[in-house]
């Protein structure tokens, strides 16, 4: 099957052209921004180390929870937190 010709009208070849030139249109401050703005949000993926006390008896039965799950007990800790602050989970106080 031949392949056919795509013509292009003026207006089409200047946004191709465009969109060809867009790395050379960004302004050296808005390339500063841009990676401010990435900067930023790989820092909101960071993990922090904290420390927390559970009673024993929770923390063995997280630990069970966890092995039943076959995954860390921190990992089931962290999904549990992040499920929570998401709002996929709520908490009855």
């Amino acid at each position: 099957m031949k392949k056919d010709k795509i013509l292009y009208d003026l207006e089409e070849i200047e946004i191709l052209e465009n969109i060809d030139n867009a790395k050379s249109v960004l302004q050296q401050k808005d390339k500063e921004k841009y990676a401010q703005y990435a900067r930023y949000t790989k820092s909101l993926h960071a993990k922090k180390p904290v420390t927390i006390r559970f009673s024993v008896t929770d923390l063995a039965a997280i630990k069970a929870k966890a092995k039943e799950l076959n995954i860390n007990y921190q990992n089931l800790i962290q999904a549990l937190v992040h499920n929570y602050v998401s709002g996929k989970i709520k908490l009855d106080v």
